[in-house]
């Protein structure tokens, strides 16, 4: 399996399960541990400026989906 063919099935399972919950991986919860780290990291990525081009389209489309179900603090 190549890195690309692991980095679609890795996004294709975070957005699903953001699709599906509703809501970003948690950090509280250790079986979404690896949804989350791998979002960190992508993001460093991208903001370092070395993400793939191919990729970068697909996971700006995933961070507008984890902005719309971003946590709101309800008591401010």
């Amino acid at each position: 399996m190549t890195q690309d063919e692991r980095w679609e099935i890795r996004y294709k399972e975070v957005k699903g399960f953001i699709e599906e919950n509703h809501r970003n991986p948690s950090k509280h919860r250790i079986e979404e541990h690896d949804m989350l780290n791998w979002v960190k990291q992508q993001r460093k990525l991208l903001n370092a400026g070395r993400l793939k081009a191919e990729r970068m389209e697909a996971f700006e489309k995933l961070l507008v989906l984890c902005e719309k179900y971003r946590r709101v603090n309800q008591y401010q």
